[in-house]
């Protein structure tokens, strides 16, 4: 059984997270932030939280992608990357304008990420058993 279509994802995934590191890059030159400083005015803290907090969910999100594919269905596992992949961009994009805008794509990709991790759960046990 090949995982084609969750490689496709991945790949979109790792294209939407270079999109949001050359927001980090475009709005360092905007406000003068020159690195390793991390301080600024509130609208480049966004952009850089947005960036930390899609770091932070991609730790989450490739494994359960990948053992949701392996374990239980490849289409499943892609439809759910999908699903996280249009989430970080609503973050990012509510973020960027308010960051309390954020929350619905905040929640959309938590969801995909859950729906990941009971699709691993489950194609797990449907392979082991009987214990």
């Amino acid at each position: 059984m090949g995982a084609h279509w969750t490689a496709w994802v991945t790949l979109a995934a790792i294209a939407m997270y270079a999109w949001v590191i050359y927001n980090v890059g475009k709005a360092r030159g905007k406000f003068g932030i020159h690195a390793p400083i991390c301080d600024g005015p509130v609208e480049f803290l966004s952009v850089l939280r947005v960036h930390a907090n899609t770091v932070e969910q991609m730790v989450a999100f490739f494994p359960a992608l990948w053992v949701c594919a392996v374990f239980y269905n490849d289409v499943f596992a892609a439809s759910c990357g999908v699903v996280w992949i249009v989430g970080r961009i609503l973050y990012a994009l509510g973020y960027y304008a308010d960051p309390k805008k954020r929350s619905k794509g905040f929640m959309l990709s938590a969801f995909a990420i859950m729906a990941l991790m009971g699709g691993s759960a489950f194609g797990l046990i449907v392979r082991s058993w009987p214990f």
